[in-house]
Parts: structure tokens; C-alpha cells; sequence
């Protein structure tokens, strides 16, 4: 298990200045978020990867910036948006192939009209995620099917082996989940964690201002994914400054200490 910071925290600072800060600030794991269309291409992609390199920064995940569009573009009855979203998404993934990132975070579906559909057009998204190394997980979103852990349950067995998730626990709370029932639904298919504390001040707060159970948290998913990364993502309105959030990071990164450090990227 290893600790990080997602660059969406600093958000609307440009990427490469909000990966900059973090590794500057001595943050050694990070989730990069695209913001927009420039960010995928070869050169921009190189430079985020120097930028790691230097700082010895490693980065496991990727965000879209396209996960509204996903509804509309790969779970319609239109079967050319769906090829050529499928055909757009290699973008990504070769951008993931250059910072050396391996999960890719997906939305999915709002309203699918059946499991099995769900289903099929994830795997489509899934094995073309296989083909550049890459594996493409289904986060749990409130807004989304996803938000449910027995929806989560439901799909995962139906996918077997061609299934991953993300596990975001400010996202299940504020579906009126307990976070830990996801552990319980995903289990071992679990492959990363967005992670914040919650409490009566809010469902994304520093970690410290609310009453999340860290430790037993931490306990349960080790038994299941071990190696996974623990991704602190704030939205910017949820702390003052750089100070706060690497503050956040420090406090994760003691936390997830006694679980192993172990994590391919």
C-alpha cells in the first residue's frame, strides 16, 4: 500500500505546475488528472514524465477529463460514438504507457438499461485497456451506477477476471454508502483508492477534521488489496493551501506505513 495526492486537488492550476508543487513538497506518489485535450499529446506527455523522473515520483493512475461524455459516448445505442470513443481512449492510454500508469479511472454508465449491457461495454473498454497494459477500473460515483455497492457486487461477479475498481470513499458517502460495504462487494478487485475524511463538517475534508475510521479501514482493505494506492483527492474548496494538503499526505503516508509499500507502477 503506498500513499499519494492527485493532481485534481490543485485544480484549475495547470498540470504540470500542480505536479511541479507536489514533488517539490516532497509528495512520491501522485494521480495525474487530464484537464483537457493538449495534456495527452506525445511532447506534453513526455515532459510530465521528466518531471516525475527527476523527483523520483511515481504515478499509478490516470483521470480523464472525457467522464461526463462516457453516458453518452460508449453506453448509447449509437455504435459509431462508441468506436470512436474506444478509438480516443488510446489516447490515454498511450500517455499512460509514457508516465508509467497502469490504472485508469472510470465513471461508467448513469443509466445503462441492463447489468449485462453494463457489462459489455466495460469489457470492450477493458480489453482495449489490456492491450496497451493497462487497467481500466470502475470508481464508484454517485452520480453513476456505480454508487452502489450491491450494483458493484452484481457486476464484478458477473465480469470475473475482466474486472477492477476504485474505491472512493467521499463518493460513497456521499451516496448514503458506507465506504467499507465496497471493500466487502469489490474485494481483491479492488486496485485503488481515492480517499478523504468526512464527518458532520462534509464528505471531503483534511484528513483530521472529520471521524472517518482510518485504521479499521486500512485493516479490512489490506486483507483484500494490499498493494494498491491510497490516493488523497481534495476538491480545492476543502483546504487553504499547499501547506494543508502535503500536512493531509504526511498524516496518509504514516497511516499507510504498516500496511507495506509495495506498489507497481
Amino acid at each position: 500500500m503506498i500513499a499519494g495526492v492527485s493532481t485534481a486537488c490543485l485544480y484549475p492550476k495547470p498540470l504540470e505546475e500542480s505536479l511541479y508543487d507536489l514533488a517539490l513538497n516532497g509528495v512520491s506518489c501522485v494521480e495525474i488528472f487530464i484537464n483537457t485535450h493538449s495534456e495527452l499529446k506525445k511532447g506534453f506527455a513526455h515532459g510530465c514524465a521528466n518531471l516525475l523522473k527527476r523527483f523520483d515520483v511515481k504515478c499509478p493512475s490516470v483521470h480523464p477529463f472525457t467522464c461526463e461524455m462516457e453516458q453518452m459516448m460508449l453506453f448509447s445505442d449509437y455504435e459509431r460514438r462508441i468506436e470512436d470513443m474506444l478509438e480516443y481512449y488510446k489516447h490515454y492510454f498511450s500517455f499512460m504507457n509514457t508516465v508509467g500508469a497502469e490504472i485508469f479511472v472510470f465513471h461508467g454508465g448513469k443509466a445503462a438499461k441492463t447489468k449485462e449491457l453494463y457489462c459489455e461495454r466495460y469489457s470492450r473498454l477493458y480489453r482495449l485497456g489490456r492491450e496497451f497494459g493497462v487497467t481500466v477500473a470502475v470508481e464508484n460515483v454517485s452520480r453513476c451506477q456505480s454508487c452502489s455497492s450491491a450494483y458493484i457486487r452484481d457486476i464484478a461477479k458477473m465480469l470475473g477476471d475482466e474486472f477492477a475498481f476504485v474505491l472512493d470513499t467521499k463518493q460513497a458517502v456521499r451516496s448514503g454508502e458506507d465506504p467499507f460495504r465496497f471493500i466487502d462487494a469489490a474485494g481483491s478487485h479492488i486496485k485503488h483508492v481515492h480517499i478523504s475524511d468526512s464527518g458532520e463538517m462534509g464528505d471531503c475534508l483534511l484528513i483530521g477534521r472529520g471521524s472517518f475510521r482510518f485504521k479499521q479501514f486500512f485493516e479490512k482493505l489490506s486483507k483484500v488489496s494490499p498493494d494498491c494506492a491510497v490516493i488523497l483527492e481534495l476538491y480545492r474548496s476543502a483546504f487553504s493551501g499547499i501547506s494543508d494538503l502535503i500536512s493531509s499526505y504526511n498524516i496518509l503516508n504514516k497511516m499507510t506505513e504498516p500496511y507495506g509499500r509495495e506498489q507497481k507502477v
